[in-house]
């Protein structure tokens, strides 16, 4: 498999009002064409910081970031607007872009139709679920068919049970597309389920402490299938120690 993106070295400082702060140090990982990785670490370590190097909002202060291609970036909230029709909602990046042409909007409707919003395109976000809301939203991010998706803590706004369902269906659909995507969470549960390997960072100034490559019984199962496979507990609590022990 080609690497996308890479940190070599990594460091970030920036000031703030009471002085320098060392947010990400030494940070060195790759990411794979197709894969799904989650980043995972205790509050206040830079897991939102590393998003940021990666789409280009900030500039490390030491080491290089190296990625190929173009990156959608899916936030805590759907960020839908209610004035404008679910279909309208998933064509604001393409017109944003100046790239609203007809065979744009073809694979906007055939993504909408192939995972359950076909019915519910001409309806506002009002009518929607949480859960069917944040499918349009990835949808939004995937219609301008980016490289690589940055996904930062995406279903945390949702209710636990619509969180499980939504992590399913987001899996289900980065697979189907053959998307790779960082996906930044405070939960260790959701991390591991929903990604090929897991970068664990430390306590701030951020660090990698490990990457796991979890090995389930069955590598295509689903997220919430995974929580039943025996390992889960296993990886479950390797990071938790890990964690514990850092914060």
């Amino acid at each position: 498999m080609s690497k996308i993106l890479s940190f070599e070295n990594v460091s970030l400082t920036y000031q703030a009002e009471n002085g320098e702060v060392n947010a990400l140090n030494n940070i060195n990982f790759s990411v794979n064409e197709g894969e799904l990785v989650s980043v995972i670490g205790p509050s206040g370590c830079g897991k939102t910081t590393l998003l940021s190097l990666i789409a280009g909002l900030e500039q490390p202060t030491g080491g290089r970031v190296l990625k190929r291609g173009t990156t959608g970036y899916m936030l805590q909230r759907d960020n839908l607007l209610n004035w404008r029709t679910i279909r309208a909602n998933v064509l604001i990046g393409l017109e944003i872009r100046k790239m609203k042409a007809p065979e744009n909007e073809r694979y906007v409707d055939s993504l909408l139709a192939m995972y359950g919003l076909g019915d519910f395109a001409d309806k506002i976000p009002a009518q929607l679920s949480g859960g069917m809301r944040q499918r349009a939203a990835l949808i939004r991010t995937l219609a301008v068919k980016p490289d690589m998706l940055l996904l930062d803590e995406a279903f945390s706004a949702l209710d636990y049970q619509t969180r499980l369902v939504v992590a399913d269906d987001v899996h289900r659909i980065l697979k189907r597309e053959k998307k790779t995507a960082i996906i930044v969470t405070h939960d260790i549960a959701e991390g591991i389920s929903m990604a090929d390997r897991v970068v664990v960072l430390t306590k701030r100034p951020g660090t990698v402490l490990e990457v796991i490559v979890p090995a389930f019984a069955n590598p295509d199962a689903t997220p919430l299938a995974r929580r039943e496979d025996p390992a889960f507990r296993a990886y479950f609590n390797r990071i938790w120690k890990g964690l514990d022990v850092n914060v």
